[in-house]
C-alpha cells in the first residue's frame, strides 16, 4: 500500500512538472541544445575553473562479497579467517612467520615466468592446506572397433538386413561428423538450445574508427539468407546474435606443442568420454557423454585458454606433472595456505593465459584430457544488431540476400610476450575483418564466415521496443550500435522526427565516432555527440544532467522510454546516478524516492539498461 501511495505522489509531482505531449510535429518538447543550464543566447555555460569535474577512479574493487572471496581464493571466508594471523602477511610476500622454516628457491629463468610478477625469494619447507588434485571428468581414448562390427570373413556371409543396419549404426558412432570445423564448431557444441551454430558468410566488413582511436571498432554485414527457421522467431530491432568464436589457431598449436601432443594425433578422430557436466556442449544437459572428436577441435572450440585467471585446480595439475623440483615447489606453494597471498597476487595481476603458464613452468606436461577437465568452457559472445533487420537486403549475383549488421570493438589486455593480446571474440572478428579486406584488395571474392546463432531476439532492448511514445537513447562507445536500428525503425513509424533523441558518448569525434552520417536522418536534429577528450571534455552522464528537461519530459510522457546501453563500469553507473539526480531536481523529491521512481520505471519497461 505504501508503494502505491508513493507512486501516486510521484505521479502527481510529475504531472505538475512535465510538458504535455506536443499535438503537432512542431514539437514544444525540449531540444538537445536547451536546458536549465543554458544562457539566453543558447550557448552552454562554461564550467567554472574553481570546481573541476570529478573523474571516476581508474581502479576497481575485485572482491565485494563472500562469493567473490571464494571465487578468487578457493577458500570460504571462515577458512580464510581461521588461517589468518592478523599480521597482513597475505598482503606482503616478504613477511615471514617465526614458526616456519624457509628455503631459497631458484626461480625459472624465462620471460614467461618473469611476466607473472611473482614476489618469491623463498618458500616454507612445510606446506599446509594444499589444494587436492581435481577430479578428472574428461578422458580421450583411441577409437576401437566396436564388438558389433563383424570381421571381414563374417561380413561376407552376414552383411545383409539387420546386420547391415547394425554395422552402419556402429560405424557412425566411431567416425567424425561432416561438419567443416574450419568455419564452425562440431554439432555437439550447442550454445543456446534449440539453436544450432550457423556459419554466416561475411557480406562486407569495414573499420568504423580511424587511426589513433583508443579502441578499434569494426562493422560487419552478415548474410543470413539461408539461416534455418527452427523456432519461427525472426531477427528483431534491438536483438542480439551469439557468436561461437574459436581460440586463435596459433595459440592452439602452441598449447599442443607445449603438451607434446604428436602432430599425427592432433587431427585424428578419438573417443571423448566424460563422466559428468555439460562440457563440451556449452549449455547441454549435465550428464556423461561419449562422442568422437579431434584433440584440435576440442581445444579450438570447447575450452577457454586465455580469458580466465588461473585457479588452484589448474595449478595443482601443473604441479603434479612438473618434473623440475623448483617448479613443482613453486606451484605447490601457490596451491597452499602459506602461498595464499602470492596466489591472490597471481590472480589479480597481469592477464595470464594457459600458454604463459606452460611456458613459465616448462617441465610440466600434464595429459591433455586432465587439463581439459580443469579448464573453463569456451562460452559464446553476444553482439547487438546495429540495423533494422527487416529492411537490410543486398542484391548479389542476381539474388536478394538478407543481412544483419553488428559492430565489434576490439578488447585488448596485457600480454607477457607481445605487450597486448586481443580477446577471444573481438580478436576473432578483427582477424576475419582483416582477412576479408585483404582478399578484396587482391581482387578476390572472400569466402569468410562467422559461426553465429539467433538466440537472443527477446532481450530487454528488443522486448521493450515500442513504436509509440518518445524515446531517449543513451550510449557510449560501441554501446550506441543497437540504437542505429531503433532510429531506422522509428523513421518508418513515428509521426515526426523529434520522437527520438540520442545521446552518444565518445572520446574524440575525429577518430572514435561510429556510424556518423549513417542514421538515415538529419542527425543534428535528434543526436547529441558528447566528447570526453575534446572541447569541454564532458562525459555522457554529465550531458544527461544537462538535458534534465528532456529526460523528465520523455520518462513522464505516455509510452515514453529511456534506453541505456554500454559498459556498466563508468558510463552505466554514471548515467544511473545522473538519472536519479534529474528525478530529485525535476520531481522535487529525495534520493530514496528518486531511486524508487526509476525502479518503478524499470518494472514497467520504461527504463531499460543493457550494460556489461
Amino acid at each position: 500500500m505504501a508503494a502505491k501511495v508513493s507512486d501516486i505522489i510521484l505521479a502527481n509531482a510529475a504531472a505538475r512538472c512535465v510538458p504535455e505531449e506536443p499535438p503537432r510535429c512542431a514539437s514544444v518538447a525540449p531540444s538537445l541544445t536547451f536546458s536549465d543550464l543554458t544562457n539566453d543566447e543558447g550557448d552552454e555555460m562554461p564550467i567554472p575553473e574553481s570546481a573541476p569535474r570529478r573523474r571516476r577512479a581508474s581502479t576497481r574493487l575485485v572482491a565485494q562479497s563472500a562469493a567473490d572471496i571464494q571465487r578468487i581464493t578457493g577458500e570460504s571466508t571462515t577458512e580464510l579467517i581461521n588461517r589468518c594471523c592478523g599480521g597482513g602477511c597475505c598482503l606482503n610476500g616478504s613477511a615471514r612467520r617465526d614458526s616456519l622454516e624457509y628455503e631459497d628457491i631458484n626461480l625459472p629463468d624465462n620471460k614467461a615466468f618473469r611476466g607473472l610478477d611473482l614476489e618469491i625469494q623463498s618458500i616454507p619447507t612445510t606446506l599446509s592446506g594444499i589444494a587436492e588434485l581435481p577430479e578428472q571428468t574428461a578422458f580421450i581414448e583411441p577409437l576401437r572397433r566396436p564388438s558389433s562390427i563383424p570381421s571381414p570373413t563374417e561380413s561376407q556371409n552376414s552383411l545383409h538386413g539387420a546386420a547391415s543396419a547394425s554395422l552402419e549404426e556402429s560405424m557412425s558412432k566411431t567416425s567424425l561428423e561432416t561438419t567443416d570445423t574450419l568455419i564452425q564448431p562440431p554439432s555437439f557444441v550447442q550454445p543456446h538450445p534449440p539453436y544450432h551454430v550457423y556459419p554466416a558468410k561475411i557480406h562486407n566488413a569495414r573499420e568504423l574508427t580511424k587511426p589513433g582511436a583508443e579502441k578499434r571498432t569494426y562493422h560487419f554485414d552478415l548474410d543470413v539468407t539461408s539461416y534455418p527457421g527452427e523456432s519461427g522467431v525472426d531477427f528483431r530491432v534491438g536483438g542480439a546474435i551469439g557468436v561461437s568464436a574459436p581460440n586463435e589457431v596459433s595459440m592452439v598449436d602452441e598449447v599442443l606443442d607445449l603438451l607434446l601432443v604428436p602432430r599425427f594425433l592432433r587431427d585424428k578422430p578419438a573417443l571423448l568420454r566424460t563422466t559428468k557436466g555439460r562440457w563440451p556442449t556449452v549449455w547441454g544437459d549435465d550428464k556423461p557423454r561419449e562422442l568422437v572428436a579431434t584433440r584440435r577441435d576440442l581445444l579450438t572450440w570447447c575450452s577457454d585458454i586465455q580469458s580466465y585467471p588461473p585457479n588452484k585446480p589448474l595449478l595443482r595439475v601443473l604441479a603434479e606433472h612438473a618434473t623440475d623440483g623448483n617448479e613443482r615447489k613453486i606451484l605447490m606453494f601457490l596451491c597452499s595456505a602459506e602461498g595464499q597471498g602470492t596466489f591472490c597476487d597471481l590472480r589479480t595481476g597481469p592477464h595470464i593465459s594457459l600458454v604463459q603458464l606452460l611456458q613459465a613452468f616448462p617441465s610440466s606436461k600434464p595429459p591433455m584430457d586432465l587439463l581439459l577437465s580443469t579448464l573453463q568452457p569456451l562460452m559464446p559472445r553476444f553482439y547487438s544488431l546495429s540495423n533494422d533487420p527487416h529492411e537490410s537486403y543486398s542484391v548479389r549475383d542476381g539474388t536478394q540476400h538478407r543481412l544483419v549488421e553488428i559492430a565489434v570493438s576490439v578488447h585488448e589486455s596485457n600480454d607477457w610476450r607481445s605487450g597486448a593480446r586481443t580477446g577471444i571474440g573481438s580478436g576473432f572478428f578483427e582477424r576475419q575483418a582483416k582477412s576479408f579486406l585483404q582478399a578484396k584488395a587482391r581482387g578476390e571474392k572472400p569466402e569468410i564466415y562467422v559461426p553465429m546463432f539467433k538466440g537472443l531476439m527477446a532481450n530487454p532492448l528488443a522486448k521493450q521496443f515500442q513504436s509509440d511514445g518518445p524515446m531517449l537513447l543513451i550510449g557510449a562507445g560501441v554501446g550506441i550500435a543497437p540504437f542505429r536500428g531503433f532510429v531506422q525503425r522509428r523513421l518508418k513509424t513515428a509521426n515526426c522526427a523529434n520522437k527520438v533523441w540520442v545521446l552518444q558518448g565518445i572520446r574524440d569525434s575525429l577518430v572514435d565516432e561510429i556510424y556518423s552520417g549513417e542514421w538515415g536522418i538529419a542527425e543534428e536534429e535528434v543526436k547529441k555527440v558528447v566528447e570526453s577528450r575534446r572541447g569541454q571534455g564532458r562525459y555522457v552522464q554529465e550531458e544527461v544532467r544537462h538535458q534534465a528537461d528532456l529526460v523528465w519530459y520523455i520518462i513522464n510522457a505516455v509510452d515514453g522510454r529511456v534506453f541505456v546501453c554500454g559498459s556498466s563500469k563508468g558510463m552505466g553507473e554514471g548515467v544511473e546516478e545522473a538519472l536519479i539526480e534529474v528525478a530529485m531536481e525535476k520531481g522535487n523529491i529525495e534520493r530514496e524516492e528518486a531511486k524508487n521512481f526509476w525502479d518503478l520505471r524499470k518494472e514497467t519497461g520504461q527504463y531499460i539498461a543493457e550494460t556489461w
